[in-house]
């Protein structure tokens, strides 16, 4: 009997904790994805046949080859162009044993494909009219983005997550381009979240440019939200690239975070710097204690204004909120945290 007690409690308790994001039942939102290779296929081109090799990709990947040799190596992909079947050997041969690594440790995308589509069950649950059928899995030079919207699809450059501890990320010339801070976020745990987050600004392209800190660091703060809707369940510290330990920090500073911006008069600032240093990529927010504070704070905070306002909007939906002034979300959230 005090086992079926227990058992009971727990129960509860578990039921309790998966309910708390208030996510909506998306179980009979039917989605599949297919994940394609072209990593695979690039890589088996043979060195001493570039052309035979291309025509053979092209047939296979007739979309994202262009995409892929245009935008990601540069090159026009015409097999018979001296400096695209240069290029194409030269980065065959470079990144041989990077592509073997990857292949390893990709070898089996089964969870990556179960946790992309129930990602894309909520954003078909808000966004019926949203679809996505592919997944373009590619290997490209280390500077390529780890995710793109292309003209076939969503697609992941795996170069960006090989894993935090990956040796050629600790190369020195590797750090200069991305220090620390950034590469470790490069593992495969970032890649659902980082997918919907190109989703999102898909949908809701950021056109923030030019306004002052506080409305930029709202319009951004919304981009959270949404990231929200579409990962009920994913850690904040995945959703937004701070560590937990950076995380812990802004919930028990929130409101002496606010206070300096307030009083140090930076809300309204259209200074490049300031901006820079709120709502871009930095180890550490400056004014604020290195070892904790995270960098694009400003987007923290602009998401915690969101979600009080969203909080007073009872049943406010997403395109309603994302169409709303970011001066207006700060008048009626009336945010004054403690």
């Amino acid at each position: 009997m005090k086992k079926t007690i227990l058992f009971f409690l727990l129960s509860v308790l578990l039921f309790s904790c998966g309910s708390k994001s208030g996510a909506p039942d998306v179980s009979g939102i039917e989605v599949k994805l297919q994940i394609v290779r072209f990593d695979r296929d690039f890589f088996q081109t043979d060195t001493n046949d570039i052309p035979g090799g291309l025509r053979k990709l092209q047939s296979l990947h007739p979309v994202f080859y262009t995409d892929f040799m245009q935008h990601i190596l540069g090159i026009s992909g015409e097999d018979t162009n001296r400096q695209t079947i240069a290029v194409t050997r030269e980065f065959l041969r470079g990144y041989s044993q990077v592509q073997k690594t990857l292949d390893d440790r990709f070898s089996n995308t089964d969870k990556l494909q179960r946790d992309l589509e129930q990602a894309f069950r909520y954003v078909n649950y808000y966004f019926p009219k949203y679809k996505a059928s592919t997944i373009t899995l590619f290997t490209g030079p280390f500077d390529a983005p780890g995710v793109a919207n292309t003209n076939a699809g969503l697609a992941f450059g795996l170069q960006q997550y090989a894993g935090k501890d990956y040796s050629e990320y600790q190369a020195p010339v590797f750090k200069e381009m991305f220090p620390d801070y950034i590469s470790r976020r490069f593992a495969p745990e970032y890649m659902v979240a980082n997918a919907m987050k190109a989703v999102t600004e898909e949908i809701f392209p950021d056109r923030s440019a030019g306004r002052p800190l506080l409305e930029q660091m709202i319009e951004k703060g919304k981009q959270w939200y949404v990231l929200d809707k579409f990962l009920p369940h994913t850690p904040d510290s995945i959703k937004t690239g701070y560590t937990q330990q950076q995380l812990d920090w802004c919930k028990a500073n929130e409101g002496l975070i606010w206070s300096q911006l307030i009083r140090n008069d930076d809300l309204n600032s259209l200074s490049p710097a300031i901006l820079q240093n709120y709502i871009g990529e930095a180890p550490f927010t400056q004014g604020f204690p290195q070892e904790y504070s995270p960098g694009n704070l400003g987007q923290w905070i602009g998401w915690q204004i969101v979600k009080k306002y969203a909080g007073k909007k009872e049943n406010i939906r997403i395109e309603e909120l994302m169409q709303t002034p970011a001066a207006t979300i700060n008048e009626e959230a009336k945010y004054k945290p403690r």
